[in-house]
């Protein structure tokens, strides 16, 4: 997994923080901003925020835990989201996640691969029940899937990464 400097973070997080005028209001946004880039929210950034907003470590931290949105833990390149509402789950949504943590050899504290490529996360509900089960990886949605064709798209995304 690569890794980013403190350097990096802190000053993206300083140029968010000017592109918002320091506004506490805009927090939200801003932390939506620091994960889009970095796909969690690193410790340095939630740190630079609450300086430059001038609240508490305790404040921003608890805004980040608060909504489900945000990560404080690194995701990977690929975040694949299994559907398990009751649609989904009806249709063996979670033979589809057994199978891909499976393959992707997740133990079962983590969710993010070795290398960084993969994140799996099951979801309440994706909106989409009447083509489920479904799987989102990023912003792409996969209908009716099943255990070897959610197999299938991940070699398809590893062997992208690889150039094969």
């Amino acid at each position: 997994m690569s890794t980013i400097s403190v350097e990096e973070v802190k000053a993206f997080t300083l140029d968010v923080l000017e592109d918002h005028a320091y506004k506490k209001a805009e927090v939200i946004t801003m932390l939506q901003e620091v994960q889009e880039k970095y796909h969690y929210l690193p410790e340095v950034a939630l740190l630079q925020l609450a300086e430059g907003l001038k609240v508490t470590a305790q404040t921003i931290y608890g805004v980040a835990t608060f909504y489900a949105q945000f990560s404080l833990d690194p995701k990977g390149k690929y975040l694949v989201q299994i559907c398990n509402g009751t649609a989904c789950h009806v249709r063996n949504s979670m033979l589809i996640y057994d199978a891909l943590v499976k393959k992707l050899n997740l133990q079962t504290d983590k969710k993010t691969t070795k290398d960084g490529l993969f994140t799996l996360e099951t979801v309440a509900c994706l909106g989409a029940c009447s083509i489920g089960p479904v799987m989102v990886i990023n912003e792409t949605v996969y209908p009716h899937m099943d255990p070897e064709t959610a197999a299938g798209v991940i070699d398809m995304l590893y062997n992208r990464k690889n150039g094969d």
